[in-house]
């Protein structure tokens, strides 16, 4: 018997362990943003090398339609340089304010070293003159992979407090469905945000396309406050807890920050008949707690780092689809 059933006979849930280490979810964030610059093809090469389950992304809309692999809603100085190999100084154009072409101009492909971004991610490699790829060439990547099952579970980078910075809601919702449906993988894709708002619109008009809720509980971002602004006005005070604020928005899967996450959250979201998958998970020892407490999912800018770890433990390995980029 594995590490992983000993942990689940000794709590007294071996069924439940069981179901999850089947079905366990191990998801690269922003590809393998750990190894290879965030959001970009290389990143999602190296998670396919790797192996994974499901490559996280996050997205955006460009002023001319086009759906885009991108964190943020304005250029990030700490990766961006500009067509004179020089890095930018500050946020630059926002992407929902220029056209595909337009953002062509920038190289992703290397962290600026005299970041604070940088000296967290010293083993990522550079991949210099890498462009923001869209969402319909990351499908082409794994087309070209010949992953037939690696899932792609799909952001919408959208913030109530800044509706200028994004399509609203409803428009930037239709516009991922739209590219989800043409490239044929509705049935491999989840639309994720911290923006209920989003998913509701997923929920009511794209029933085939699975949403996952993204909570966070922090200094550095909240979004189960109060006012119900990023909850589709849904409030924490009114439902009683997080799980079941998920549970009454209509969600299937709830990805909390795996610092908000304990046993008593975990066993009350199983009683919904929540999933949960956490983020972002990257030392060992932190991989390690969250795989003890049996959660179903692991985001993690090391999906390396989480493989050896369930590889002591015996759980089953997704099959690693080397590709190049």
């Amino acid at each position: 018997m594995n590490k992983f059933l000993l942990h689940a006979v000794f709590t007294g849930s071996v069924l439940l362990a069981t179901a999850a280490a089947l079905a366990f979810d191990l998801q690269g964030h922003r590809g393998a943003r750990g190894l290879a610059p965030e959001n970009t093809l290389p990143a999602f090469a190296t998670a396919l090398s790797v192996g994974v389950d499901t490559l996280e992304l996050d997205t955006g809309v460009t002023r001319d339609g086009v759906v885009v692999i991108t964190h943020d809603p304005r250029l990030n100085p700490d990766i961006t340089r500009g067509a004179d190999g020089q890095w930018l100084k500050e946020p630059g154009p926002a992407i929902n304010a220029s056209t595909y072409e337009e953002l062509l101009r920038y190289d992703v492909g290397r962290l600026n070293a005299a970041s604070n971004y940088a000296k967290r991610y010293p083993e990522q490699k550079a991949f210099d003159g890498t462009r923001l790829p869209r969402l319909a060439d990351l499908f082409a990547l794994v087309r070209k992979a010949g992953n037939t099952t690696v899932r792609f579970n799909i952001e919408t980078k959208i913030d109530p407090r800044k509706p200028a910075e994004t399509l609203p809601p409803g428009e930037f919702a239709r516009s991922l469905i739209r590219e989800i449906r043409a490239a044929g993988m509705a049935s491999r894709s989840t639309i994720q945000s911290f923006d209920w708002r989003t998913l509701k619109v997923v929920q009511a008009e794209a029933p085939e396309i699975a949403t996952v809720y993204l909570t966070a509980q922090q200094k550095w971002l909240d979004n189960i406050g109060a006012d119900g602004a990023w909850t589709a006005g849904l409030r924490a005070d009114a439902q009683g807890s997080v799980p079941k604020m998920v549970h009454a928005a209509g969600g299937r899967t709830w990805s909390p920050y795996f610092g908000d996450i304990d046993a008593t959250k975990l066993t009350e979201a199983r009683a919904l008949g929540l999933k949960v998958v956490v983020w972002t998970v990257n030392s060992p020892a932190d991989i390690s707690r969250m795989l003890d407490l049996v959660v179903d999912g692991i985001i993690s800018d090391r999906p390396d780092l989480v493989r050896a770890e369930m590889h002591k433990r015996g759980m089953p390995l997704p099959a690693a689809t080397p590709v190049s980029h």
